[in-house]
């Protein structure tokens, strides 16, 4: 009997995962089944790219996975039962259950309200393309306006500064603001917070530091020193959670819910389950978690893989590079930032700033997409030709 790897997700670290270890396992005694719950595979990095009003690419998976025999299984997990090793999915046909005998947990995060009154009613966010696109649809409606309309970016992580930086830039009849909690950029070099501060000025971003948010409603913001906030858009990039699935499962995780892995990517509580991307925590080579991101997403897909092949087929298993670098920010088309760190996560004096940097993150970007939606690349015709199977599930809908 073929060994079943099931794969819950297929964003970057599932879809790599996925199609890494079609190529690298014989399809004689393997079946790999992805389940996702959207029909195309989704460039995370670029959503807020996408609600600024640009077209981004998004290949259907299942030409993505055409030739190496993966099943795709268009669904959405609703329970992991690791004592069963079954996962419980919800389809159009109603759903049901998968049996596995190895699982690759990759389902990601989502936006995180932290239980701000409002947040999750009336915010908008793009940690997703279907709520990327509703931001997209209400900035075409503001746009129309002869007055325009106010955007207010609440949080200023990463994505809270692409996402006021790419509004701006695309929508100059727009007023935008960006509300930071501490001081703006503080976790960069002082060069290149100068340089984020001077593309805010240049962009028209209004940027409020040290601002709290205590509620959202429908058409402001109220915040914790009492000021009050108009916005016909406010935007939610406040923090990142995961599914409360692995834990609803009896896996052990974090009090976040994420799942807690040993240096193979591997569950400390059942072996047969491995976590990669946002869903993992796992500690990097400088003995600190890897943040989440999408270079933490390759780097424990990277070692998922190495450690899934190596047990299924008896080879050593090696260790890959488990390292937190730096951050690529975009900051509009033209302009953006590169700011590596050092071991203990800090970041070093020197960055890499304007049309560089946007250069450099635009081909990681390009790089990202290419690997993920190629997973035959490498692998010899004859060998794709056996491994194709029919997909019989690929073209349900998800309920």
């Amino acid at each position: 009997m073929k060994h079943h790897i099931v794969a819950l997700g297929a964003g970057y670290a599932g879809a790599y995962v996925a199609g890494t270890l079609a190529r690298r396992l014989s399809p004689a005694d393997t079946e790999i089944t992805v389940v996702n719950a959207e029909p195309d595979f989704v460039q995370r990095l670029r959503l807020h790219q996408l609600a600024a009003g640009q077209d981004i690419e998004a290949p259907r998976l299942a030409d993505v996975f055409e030739g190496t025999g993966i099943r795709l299984r268009l669904a959405r997990v609703t329970a992991v039962d690791p004592a069963r090793q079954v996962v419980a999915v919800a389809d159009a046909d109603g759903g049901g259950e998968l049996g596995y005998d190895t699982l690759l947990y990759a389902l990601g995060s989502h936006v995180a309200d932290h239980g701000v009154p409002g947040a999750a009613e009336h915010a908008f966010h793009v940690t997703s393309r279907p709520a990327a696109l509703r931001l997209r649809e209400r900035l075409d409606n503001l746009s129309g306006r002869e007055e325009g309309g106010s955007v207010l970016v609440v949080g200023d992580g990463l994505t809270g500064i692409e996402t006021a930086t790419e509004i701006a830039e695309s929508r100059p009849g727009l007023s935008v603001a960006l509300v930071a909690r501490g001081e703006l950029g503080a976790s960069l070099s002082a060069g290149a917070r100068s340089h984020l501060r001077r593309a805010c000025d240049r962009l028209g971003v209004t940027v409020l530091e040290h601002t709290s948010v205590e509620a959202v409603e429908t058409t402001r913001v109220l915040c914790a020193d009492g000021n009050v906030l108009a916005s016909a858009a406010t935007v939610w990039t406040a923090g990142f959670a995961v599914s409360p699935v692995a834990a609803a499962g009896g896996l052990e995780v974090t009090e976040e819910g994420r799942i807690v892995v040993d240096r193979t990517m591997r569950s400390v509580s059942h072996p047969n389950v491995y976590a990669v991307g946002d869903s993992a925590y796992a500690i990097g080579d400088n003995g600190r978690p890897l943040p989440m991101s999408c270079a933490s997403a390759g780097y424990t897909g990277m070692q998922a893989t190495a450690a899934i092949v190596g047990h299924l087929t008896g080879r050593k298993i090696s260790n890959t590079k488990l390292e937190y670098l730096g951050n690529h920010i975009s900051l509009g088309r033209r302009d953006g930032i590169l700011q590596m760190v050092d071991g203990e996560a800090q970041a070093k004096p020197k960055y890499v700033g304007g049309r560089k940097a946007a250069r450099i993150k635009a081909g990681i970007l390009r790089m990202s997409l290419w690997t993920t939606s190629h997973p035959t690349s490498g692998l010899p015709k004859r060998k794709r030709r056996l491994a194709a199977v029919p997909d019989v599930s690929a073209e349900k809908a998800v309920a």
